[in-house]
C-alpha cells in the first residue's frame, strides 16, 4: 500500500533515495523495484531487520533490476549519519507527526537532500486525524504516537521556512479513514471487535485484488477524507 505517487516522485537507475522512517519498508521496496538505490532508515532495528530480509528475498526472486541496491541504516531523523546533499529523493511517510522537534527533522531532510532534489512528505490529514483524536485518547497518547495534527497550511509553511520550494499535493487512502474511526470508536487496541475485523478484511481484499469499484470509490473519497496528505517539495 503506497502513499507516495511515483509519477510525481520519479525514481530509477542512478537515483539515490532515502526512505526516512521506513517502518516495514513498503516505499523502499517499490523504489528498489524501480531500479534506484535506496537506504531504508529507521530508529527500530527490528523493523530494519525485516526490511533487510525482504531486500534479500526480492533479489533472489529476480525483482531487483541489475545495479540497484537496498541498504538499511539505523538512526534518528534529528541527526542523520549522512553527508550534506547525499540523496536525489527523500520519502518521509507518516514520520513528522511523531517527532516533537519536527522542524529540526525538516532541517535534516533539507540538509541531506541534493540541490534540485525532491522530497515527498506525508502526514495524516487534518479532518480524519482530528476525528481519531476525539474518539479515543489512546490513539495519540501511546508511547511513540502522534504528537500533533497538521493542517496542510502549517506543514507547507514550516517546510517553506526551512528552505524548500512547495510543490503539488494530494490525498491518499480514503478507504482507510473509516477503518481508523471504527478502531477508535471500539478501542484502538481492540483488534477483535467484529466491525473492526470485517473492515480490515475489506481493506486487505482491496489491497490484494484492487477491484475497479473500490479504486473508483477511493479516488472520490481521497480529497474529502483521505487518511494521508502528500506534499512534494524541492530543494532549490
Amino acid at each position: 500500500m503506497l502513499t507516495v505517487d511515483f509519477a510525481r516522485l520519479p525514481v530509477g537507475p542512478g537515483v539515490r533515495v532515502l526512505d526516512l522512517g521506513c517502518g516495514g519498508g513498503r516505499h523502499a521496496f517499490e523504489v528498489l523495484r524501480r531500479g534506484a538505490d535506496v537506504i531504508a532508515f529507521d530508529m527500530d532495528q527490528s523493523e530494519l531487520d525485516g526490511v533487510a530480509a525482504m531486500f534479500v528475498a526480492m533479489d533472489k526472486a529476480g525483482e531487483v533490476p541489475e545495479g540497484a541496491t537496498g541498504e538499511i541504516v539505523q538512526g534518528t531523523a534529528l541527526e542523520m549519519p549522512f553527508e550534506d546533499g547525499t540523496f536525489d529523493r527523500i520519502i518521509a511517510a507518516e514520520v513528522l507527526e511523531h517527532i516533537p522537534e519536527d522542524m529540526a527533522a525538516m532541517r535534516e531532510i533539507f540538509r541531506v537532500l541534493k540541490p534540485g532534489g525532491t522530497a515527498a512528505i506525508t502526514v495524516p490529514s487534518f479532518l480524519p486525524e482530528r476525528i481519531c483524536w476525539a474518539l479515543d485518547e489512546d490513539y495519540h497518547t501511546a508511547p511513540g504516537g502522534h504528537v500533533r495534527i497538521y493542517t496542510l497550511a502549517e506543514l507547507s509553511a514550516k517546510l517553506k521556512s526551512t528552505g524548500f520550494e512547495i510543490g503539488p499535493h494530494h490525498h491518499a487512502h480514503g478507504l482507510h479513514a473509516p477503518y481508523w474511526w471504527i478502531k477508535c470508536a471500539v478501542g484502538v487496541n481492540n483488534d477483535e471487535h467484529p466491525l473492526a475485523k470485517a473492515y480490515h478484511e475489506l481493506l486487505v481484499w482491496d489491497i490484494m485484488k484492487r477491484p475497479a469499484a473500490t479504486r473508483i470509490a477511493e479516488e472520490l473519497l481521497n480529497p474529502i477524507i483521505g487518511k494521508s496528505v502528500v506534499l512534494y517539495v524541492k530543494k532549490p
